[in-house]
């Protein structure tokens, strides 16, 4: 369980830094406002600002279905970061390669980014749950728009990621398992977890690289009742 929870993220995260941008706000002819924006020359009448969702609290059927989600949310927040920095670093892995042009130089390179993950992340990861390792799987394909057995074929091989699907199999985890919230609804509820921690600030936002409206996953699990005794 230890090895495949820890391929999963050490050969695709990185470790991400925020720069923080502050805002003046200068008048002009005391009617009009210009937002300066640090290091920017350029004055501007409006500044973009987050998306905001209006979003209802669920009603829940019993305190079984109120303890699991919590459960739930618990999880997903532990383990989010990790997908967000898998993401990070395929962006950053894919853009760096272009500029590698000789084979041996490019795996290389590949290989000192894992050592440098595993170094890092190591004692971390390796206190992760089966269930958190079935959430970060679902997690990655939502920040990367590919799977995991996609990814470690791209970067590695295929008989490789099906060594690693085949043995994540024997702890109830497919690394080619999809994040689906329209059709799973332990995945739509991780979605509105996700959702309320960006808009509670607990979690930085990382747009999905899925094509997902959560406008109408609500409007899709509207009413519905889940069975948990199953």
């Amino acid at each position: 369980m230890k090895t495949i929870v820890l391929y999963i993220v050490l050969h695709f995260s990185v470790t991400t830094f925020y720069a923080q941008v502050n805002d003046s706000i200068v008048s002009v002819n005391n009617e009009e406002y210009l937002y300066l924006i640090e290091g920017d020359s350029v004055a501007v009448q409006s500044i973009s600002l987050n998306e905001v969702f209006i979003i209802d609290d669920i009603d829940f059927d019993d305190r079984l279905a109120k303890r699991k989600y919590f459960i739930l949310k618990r999880k997903t927040r532990k383990v989010y970061p990790y997908a967000k920095m898998a993401a990070d670093t395929l962006i950053k892995l894919v853009t760096d390669l272009q500029d590698i042009e000789k084979k041996r130089h490019r795996k290389k390179y590949i290989k000192n980014m894992q050592n440098f993950m595993e170094d890092r992340f190591t004692p971390e990861l390796k206190k992760l749950t089966r269930t958190e390792g079935q959430i970060l799987v679902k997690l990655i394909h939502r920040q990367t728009g590919i799977t995991m057995f996609d990814l470690i074929k791209e970067y590695r091989s295929g008989f490789k990621a099906f060594i690693y699907d085949t043995t994540a199999h024997l702890f109830d985890i497919s690394l080619k398992k999809k994040y689906k919230p329209f059709e799973e609804y332990e995945d739509y509820l991780i979605e509105d977890i996700l959702q309320r921690s960006f808009q509670d600030g607990i979690l930085i936002r990382q747009p999905a690289s899925i094509r997902l409206s959560f406008f109408d996953l609500v409007d899709k699990w509207k009413g519905y009742k889940h069975d948990y005794s199953k």
